[in-house]
């Protein structure tokens, strides 16, 4: 299947892209400048709240899953009754994090558990077309808030990888794999996206991940104004 550039994403936010990864930086470049003055102060704020966990290797995660199918939808990772909540403001980002996969149908378990603000699962996985649906910003945000670390996806809607390399909240990682169908929910493995490998601890079977590529860096930053500020690409805040 060939997908479009990464250009088009405003006009097919709903088609599933694949491959984007490599080329993320190439492509949108004109949108740096636009995008991080955008994100800026949210960026700001979530760093704040996120800063402890700064000097671990972010590449490298570790933990228990959960597991969901194709389609997911923005709608069932943050319903638009939260989107009222502001995530520049560092009490209402992690408010919004409590309400993540919130309307997912009750089949998939239960993301965060009642009283709680974040989830114990710092890995996703997912089937096709991962994050369709309307183009929120806050979809991404508020999985980050809720301590997702990546997503392990065969595709995503074009938009929801745009944002969520745009914010820095989460990996999106690509995988040819059908892994939504051989693993279940609270299994233990390794994402490793310096050797772009997936492990599964409880069968110690090995799975191949595609490169993060050009939106590593971006998402190493905490997202696209922190990176282009770290390279130079628009000042930094005097």
């Amino acid at each position: 299947m060939t997908f479009t550039s990464y250009s088009s994403l405003k006009r097919n936010h709903n088609v599933p892209v694949k491959g984007h990864a490599k080329s993320f930086l190439g492509s949108s470049a004109p949108l740096i400048s636009n995008l991080a003055e955008k994100n800026h102060q949210a960026s700001v704020a979530r760093f704040s709240v996120r800063a402890e966990a700064g000097k671990q290797n972010k590449r490298v995660i570790r933990g228990p899953v959960f597991v969901v199918d194709d389609n997911i939808d923005t709608d069932q990772i943050i319903p638009a009754e939260y989107l009222t909540l502001v995530p520049s403001k560092p009490e209402e980002y992690e408010k919004l994090g409590s309400y993540a996969m919130a309307g997912l149908p009750k089949g998939y378990g239960i993301f965060i558990e009642e009283g709680e603000m974040k989830t114990k699962y710092p890995i996703m996985i997912g089937g096709k077309n991962y994050g369709c649906g309307s183009s929120r910003e806050h979809a991404p945000v508020a999985l980050g808030a809720a301590g997702l670390k990546a997503v392990v996806a065969e595709s995503y809607a074009r938009i929801f990888f745009r944002n969520s390399v745009a914010t820095g909240e989460l990996y999106p990682v690509e995988i040819d794999t059908r892994l939504c169908e051989e693993l279940k929910t609270g299994d233990e493995v390794t994402v490793d996206m310096e050797n772009d490998v997936l492990t599964h601890h409880g069968t110690g079977k090995q799975y191949n991940l595609k490169p993060i590529g050009e939106a590593g860096p971006v998402i190493d930053a905490g997202g696209l104004f922190n990176y282009a500020r770290q390279t130079g690409m628009i000042k930094a805040a005097t």
